[in-house]
């Protein structure tokens, strides 16, 4: 029987959260240093801000999802 080990880094959904998470701190900086004139475009509602912190958990949940059902493949015969 083939030995299996995890995908760990490159699993799809890790990068999808580095990704989503780089973004999302991004935004949520602009959001805090956000000018009251912009959020009062907005109806005073801070899009940035909400924005980012929205981003931010997803990309806590994909790597949750990704730590606890993490994808398994099989080792190559020859390692």
């Amino acid at each position: 029987m083939a030995e299996k080990k995890k995908a760990g880094a490159f699993d799809i959904r890790v990068v999808i959260a580095l990704l989503i998470g780089i973004y999302g701190v991004l935004l949520t900086i602009l959001g805090l240093i956000a000018d009251p004139a912009e959020v009062a475009k907005s109806d005073g509602l801070n899009i940035n801000l909400w924005g980012g912190v929205g981003m931010l958990v997803f990309a806590a949940l994909f790597v949750l999802w990704a730590r606890l059902r993490p994808i398994v493949v099989a080792a190559e015969p020859g390692e």
